[in-house]
């Protein structure tokens, strides 16, 4: 060991020969030089935002250097030198900050909030938390494939306050998951210095907690950095687990350009100043022997003149021209749907809850990737006892009971997806997804559109009232997933719509909401087809025809109006189950409407911001001079669900459906 006078004391050992450190160096100064040039085109208006890394760049060099190239790293804002490590040309990469076509999101997206299978990079959303959960289900892959890889996420001291960092610690620890969590201890949650957002005196501690290895690491030291990545990953890929890495470093500059540095103590940048990752490696190379002052001025001029060619080519790209066809078009993956028919005409009387159990059951024997994941689903077989059986048909590993975090599971989705998987996760109850909310409308819904990454996952959700289960386990939220574009949504009223529909659930690749009305579950029976077959999104089912009025409604609505219509055989009407909200059957709508020329839109939810305003309002531009009458909703009370029966009652759309449709016939 050769000490110089520096803060930072390197190690070499046989295995660091000078090639490997010139080429550590050359990775460690090629962000910084990068960084360097974007601050004066930042200072000359030609980029319009950065974040800056600099004085971070060997936690992320060392890092991206120790791991094997097809394993997955999902770095942060500050983590630049992940992505200049794993060879992305530099002229995509700046065409990405300038948001042009030759970037990864077509300028969609900013700076770091972008991923790419080709480099094996997941980048990064603004809310910094849900990452996590998505490297949980990454690494679940490798394991489900038998792959001996490692996955390395990135947090800082300001995300690692949120609620994902300790549902994917703890999702990671039962899981025994091979993942790295990286924590860049670097001083600042942006302006919320490290003692207003912890307690603890530093982050190895909560390893204690979840019964995982913590190692803390010089995180301006490349090559400590390198060693004990290096370490871990080797060690982890042979004996699978999570361990938290921290790496103690400091943010030279503010949280991103235009919030300045005035709020901090200018000791500190001198006392880090005098740390600086990149100063101190050159003097200590020097110092070996390994980097002569020519050596240095070739490796520099090299890297400049790929940094002007990259932003040469960066700005001599157009800018992005507007297509609409094209932002629509990349919203989800490519789908298309092909019918399935039942192979005999065999079927057996099942309610709801069978189908859907038989739905799933197929669709696992027919997707060997595909992984059931949710609170209680083993051995118990879920709280309605849908994948009862299940663990011993397909094994644990495939049927997966999960601690209570939705968002990091829901995130695991979507990082199973990433890895080729296929992903169900089932809320316990419909209400209890806000837990996830930001893994679905934020990570799901936005995934393709911004990087073309499908996300292969259905979330069921047993939902609706009707049962006295109080406001917290009879929501009826589908229009919080409606108004989000990139997600499908289904609704099944009957036992052979859930199961056809749940298999083309599974066979699209984009995320579905798949809802399932508990109080239909055991209500009725219906012949289904014991074979596999699936039904396309889209198309509504006419369960009734008729002249007088058009009742377009879904899930637990269907039943209240076929009940209304059996007790008032003088009502003719024409009674469509929507059975998918998203993709939505408008031309069925459209049509009916034209020949009726009364309609009323009835569903569950509260009327205020329901799903039937907005077909109304489809109705009102498509069919006005065909409307004989006002488009009517009917909907439950603008109030949480009451538990006691005789308010719910009042509560519910039904108790009205009746009044208000010979309202409108009489009109």
């Amino acid at each position: 060991m050769i000490t110089v006078d520096t803060p930072i004391i390197y190690t070499r050992t046989t295995k660091h020969t000078d090639k490997f450190l010139l080429d550590l160096y050359y990775q460690l100064i090629k962000p910084r030089m990068i960084e360097e040039k974007m601050l004066v085109l930042l200072r000359q208006g030609r980029i319009s935002k950065w974040f800056s890394g600099i004085g971070q760049e060997a936690s992320s060099v060392g890092a991206a250097m120790a791991l094997e190239r097809d394993e997955y790293i999902l770095p942060m804002h500050r983590n630049l030198g992940t992505f200049t490590t794993r060879g992305i040309p530099l002229n995509r990469l700046f065409a990405q900050f300038q948001g042009k076509m030759s970037g990864f999101t077509k300028g969609r997206d900013r700076s770091f909030h972008f991923g790419t299978q080709e480099y094996n990079i997941v980048g990064m959303i603004s809310h910094l938390g849900p990452q996590l959960g998505v490297a949980d289900g990454i690494a679940l892959g490798t394991i489900l494939k038998k792959q001996k890889k490692v996955t390395l996420v990135y947090t800082g001291d300001g995300g690692a306050s949120e609620g994902d960092f300790h549902e994917a610690l703890n999702t990671a620890a039962v899981w025994d998951l091979p993942v790295l969590f990286a924590i860049e201890n670097n001083g600042w949650g942006l302006s919320t210095p490290s003692n207003e957002q912890f307690r603890c005196k530093q982050f190895i501690d909560k390893g204690i907690g979840y019964g995982i290895k913590a190692v803390q690491i010089d995180g301006n030291n490349v090559l400590e950095v390198y060693d004990t990545f290096k370490q871990l990953s080797e060690e982890i890929r042979k004996n699978p687990k999570p361990i938290i890495v921290e790496c103690m470093t400091y943010r030279m500059r503010g949280h991103e350009e235009a919030s300045g540095v005035k709020y901090i103590d200018p000791k500190n940048f001198e006392e880090w100043g005098r740390k600086d990752p990149i100063e101190n490696f050159e003097r200590w190379l020097t110092e070996e022997s390994v980097l002569t002052a020519d050596g240095k001025e070739k490796i520099r001029a090299g890297i400049k003149e790929e940094i002007e060619k990259g932003l040469e080519l960066a700005f001599a790209e157009e800018k992005v021209k507007p297509d609409t066809e094209r932002e629509y078009n990349d919203v989800y993956a490519p789908f298309v749907f092909t019918e399935t028919k039942p192979a005999t005409e065999k079927t057996t009387e099942r309610r709801m809850i069978d189908a859907i159990s038989d739905g799933l059951r197929l669709a696992m024997q027919k997707h060997n990737n595909l992984v059931l994941m949710g609170q209680d689903i083993a051995e118990y077989g879920g709280v309605f006892k849908i994948t009862d059986g299940f663990v011993k048909e397909f094994g644990k590993q495939r049927v997966r009971n999960t601690p209570l975090c939705e968002s990091a599971i829901l995130g695991a989705g979507l990082g199973l997806s990433i890895n080729g998987m296929k992903a169900m996760v089932e809320m316990q109850f419909a209400d209890f997804v806000t837990e996830g909310i930001t893994q679905i409308v934020n990570n799901f819904a936005k995934s393709h559109w911004r990087w073309q990454q499908n996300a292969d996952v259905v979330v069921r959700m047993p939902t609706g009232a009707g049962v006295a289960a109080g406001p917290f386990h009879s929501q009826s939220n589908e229009a919080w997933f409606f108004h989000t574009a990139g997600l499908k949504i289904a609704y099944p009223a009957f036992p052979y719509d859930a199961k056809g529909l749940l298999l083309t659930a599974f066979e699209d690749p984009n995320p579905v909401m798949f809802f399932e009305h508990k109080a239909i579950y055991r209500s009725g029976t219906q012949h289904v087809p014991d074979d596999y077959y699936t039904i396309p999104f889209g198309k509504a089912a006419t369960i009734k025809q008729g002249n007088d009025v058009s009742i377009i409604t879904y899930g637990m609505g269907v039943h209240w109006a076929i009940e209304t219509l059996e007790k008032n055989k003088n009502i003719s009407a024409d009674l469509i189950d929507l059975r998918t909200l998203a993709p939505l059957d408008t031309e069925t709508i459209i049509n009916s409407v034209k020949k009726t020329g009364k309609v009323i839109v009835l569903h569950e939810d509260n009327l205020t911001g329901g799903i039937g305003a907005e077909i109304a309002a489809l109705i009102s531009e498509h069919c006005f001079k065909n409307l004989d009458a006002p488009v009517m909703r009917c909907a439950s009370l603008d109030t949480p669900i009451p538990f006691s029966p005789d308010l719910e009652n009042n509560f519910l759309a039904k108790a009205r459906f009746e009044e208000i449709i010979y309202r409108l016939i009489m009109y």
